[in-house]
């Protein structure tokens, strides 16, 4: 019961940290001064502390250790989740353009899901 509860939050988390990457990529891509208001200005940041508290949680729940060889799926969806991250910030912050910030976000979600892939089957590639 615990673990589904957590999955599930984990899940919505996931789901509306992409939802709000997205609007804030369209926001920013049209210079739309929405994205200064201060819900997409703490938003993500809350969402993305209950992410990471979930994620954390059902480490703890199931066993999976990251850096062991029985979580080694767990580290690299971890890697992914960093670069999905980095991404991101370049998408939304750091690209010196338009067209490097659009590379940023579709490698984003790229790399997001590549995370959802090893979650679901628990095979990493190496």
């Amino acid at each position: 019961m615990l673990y589904t509860s957590i999955k599930h939050i984990h899940l919505l988390a996931i789901a509306l940290s992409v939802l709000l990457l997205t609007i804030r990529y369209v926001l920013m891509m049209m210079d739309s001064p929405l994205l200064q208001k201060k819900l997409f200005k703490v938003t993500p940041h809350v969402v993305d502390t209950i992410l990471l508290a979930s994620g954390i949680a059902l480490i703890f729940i199931t066993g999976f250790i990251p850096f062991t060889a029985a979580g080694a799926w767990l580290t690299e969806k971890i890697s992914c989740v960093l670069v999905y991250i980095a991404l991101g910030f370049v998408a939304l912050k750091l690209g010196r353009n338009k067209i490097i910030r659009s590379v940023a976000f579709f490698g984003a979600l790229g790399w997001l899901y590549w995370a959802a892939h090893l979650a679901m089957t628990k095979v990493p590639t190496l």
